[in-house]
């Protein structure tokens, strides 16, 4: 907002801001500020519950009032201190007014209900193709290092390794391993875990995220699994340990399993949004798939979380085969009936 200048004895020559001392600006306004300024201050303590139905109404209005503020400020150039009050004060609002409704835990209970389970639905032939490619790594696996245990070592990295090689007996691995003593809650539940979560969850994350370059490190990736998995296969199916690694491994591998397999889908559904979009262009096929694809490799990561916690905790209290096998049953079926019925709409159209 500008006004003419007019220079005596002359035509207007000049254009110069128009300017308000901010003690006479603030007259009549900063009432309103400061009910602003109270209501976000209630409501980033305690959420939208503090508020009154009231208060919710007046949120609007008050917010197009710092708004307003803040436009004018600007234009009659106020000092610098009052225009960084109402930016910040209109910026709170706007995450207020604008915001979502809900806090983290009801966002991450309606993914968990709803969103999880309906993305898992809803991309199946993807996590068909991602199973097939891990079973395809484990069936090659297996055969190259039942051929040769010189495949053990360049199949599977040191850091998975873990001392465990060609060279070891069937003693070894079954009172180093398989039947190992439990190491006590600290270095199963905090130390192990944390460890084991951490790097599966960095080899989910990279299956989902190489999607972009066509799916093709993607399923490099998930081939690669299945190859380490044959390899340890081969290794203890040749020292008659086959049954009872099988048990160990799946007390949490249906999870950890189940994990990778749905993280390699969401990439390869991402893959397939960028090689096939179809009538949209990329960019809109990846912003309509990206979000359920996405879905995937976001609960893939939490079922990694589980299946660290199983693995590094409970599978050596756990050391009997037969019970082994046993939970892991349960696993299966608790995840199956999770992914089949979870967030489907009930007769009365309400998310089950």
């Amino acid at each position: 907002m500008t006004v003419e200048a007019l220079q005596p004895g002359g035509p207007a020559s000049a254009r110069a801001p128009l300017t308000l001392p901010s003690a006479d600006f603030r007259k009549g306004r900063e009432s309103a500020w400061r009910d602003l300024e109270a209501l976000i201050a209630r409501y980033e303590a305690k959420g939208i519950g503090a508020l009154s139905a009231d208060e919710l109404q007046r949120l609007p209005t008050l917010y197009r009032t710092a708004i307003s503020s803040l436009s004018v400020a600007r234009a009659i150039a106020l000092d610098r201190n009052l225009i960084l009050y109402l930016e910040a004060l209109a910026l709170r609002a706007y995450f207020v007014v604008y915001g979502p409704r809900v806090g983290v835990a009801e966002s991450l209970w309606a993914f968990l209900r709803r969103g999880f389970p309906r993305a898992v639905r809803a991309n199946l032939g993807p996590i068909a193709i991602s199973s097939l490619l891990i079973l395809l790594g484990t069936i090659v696996g297996f055969a190259l290092a039942h051929a040769s245990s010189d495949w053990i070592a360049l199949l599977v990295p040191s850091e998975l390794a873990g001392g465990r090689g060609a060279e070891s007996t069937a003693a070894d691995l079954r009172e180093q391993e398989i039947f190992a003593p439990w190491p006590g809650w600290i270095d199963s539940f905090v130390v192990f875990a944390n460890y084991l979560f951490r790097h599966n969850t960095g080899v989910a994350i990279l299956c989902f995220a190489l999607g972009v370059a066509g799916g093709v490190p993607t399923f490099v990736l998930l081939v690669y699994q299945g190859l380490v998995f044959g390899a340890f296969l081969a290794l203890h199916y040749e020292r008659g340990l086959l049954v009872d690694f099988l048990g160990w491994v799946a007390i949490h591998g249906v999870t950890e399993f189940g994990a990778f397999i749905l993280c390699g889908a969401g990439g390869l559904a991402i893959a397939k949004t960028m090689l096939a979009p179809g009538q949209y262009s990329r960019l809109e096929n990846l912003s309509l798939r990206g979000r359920e694809a996405a879905g995937l490799a976001g609960g893939g990561v939490m079922m990694l979380f589980v299946a660290g916690m199983i693995e590094g905790g409970l599978r050596q209290l756990v050391a009997d085969t037969t019970w082994r096998f046993a939970f892991a049953a349960a696993t299966a079926a608790l995840w199956l009936l999770y992914f089949s019925f979870a967030g489907r709409e009930a007769k009365n159209g309400q998310a089950a």
